[in-house]
């Protein structure tokens, strides 16, 4: 099952990083790469470089197991929770073009502390404000599930954590001062990750 892991991996980084970057900087004349926030040591600087180190972490949480350097987790190599994996997998890799499309000419990785883009509050961001990450989570999820290794799963637990500071220490105080009443209205109504909870 980890080659089944790579194969997703690479279907998901050619889809979501690559062919949207590639999208995006047709439509615009910018691929919507900002890089990494803040000072080095700085929150907003710990925030976008734990997220770039979870994603490598993951990765090499594939390919250790691929190669036989790191086993699986006895407990959670029953053939279901495999296929439930995967079924998250491909559900994140969709999920994420699906809302990647809907944030259109707005969408970014990273922030540009300069820059004002539309708010998107229609689609999926009517449900929650950051479906994209949610996608991803779920992607990452189904990950961990298909190669249940403990550098996996460290991986996923980086993952959440370094989403969790982006959104809280990068990306919602942007959008605070650039959207003020706005924003602050869409937040009141709409969950920060998952459907009816964490307004």
């Amino acid at each position: 099952m980890a080659v089944t892991a790579l194969v997703l991996c690479v279907i998901f980084g050619a889809l979501g990083f690559g062919w949207r970057s590639l999208r995006q900087y047709r439509t615009t004349g910018s691929t919507g790469f900002r890089g990494v926030s803040g000072r080095p040591g700085s929150l907003e600087w710990l925030a976008g470089v734990g997220f770039v180190a979870a994603i490598l972490v993951g990765l090499a949480g594939v390919a250790l197991q691929l190669t036989g350097i790191v086993a699986p987790l006895e407990f959670l190599t029953a053939t279901m929770i495999q296929l439930i994996g995967v079924v998250l997998a491909v559900a994140g890799i969709g999920a994420t073009l699906v809302a990647q499309n809907q944030m259109g000419a707005s969408w970014r990785i990273g922030v540009d502390a300069s820059e004002t883009t539309a708010l998107v509050h229609t689609g999926v961001f009517a449900l929650v404000r950051n479906p994209i990450f949610t996608a991803m989570l779920v992607f990452a999820a189904g990950i961990a599930l298909i190669v249940p290794n403990i550098v996996a799963l460290a991986a996923f637990a980086l993952l959440l954590g370094t989403i969790e500071g982006q959104v809280r220490v990068v990306e919602e105080p942007y959008l605070a001062r650039v959207h003020g009443v706005g924003y602050r209205e869409y937040c009141a109504r709409t969950p920060r990750f998952v459907p009816g909870i964490g307004r």
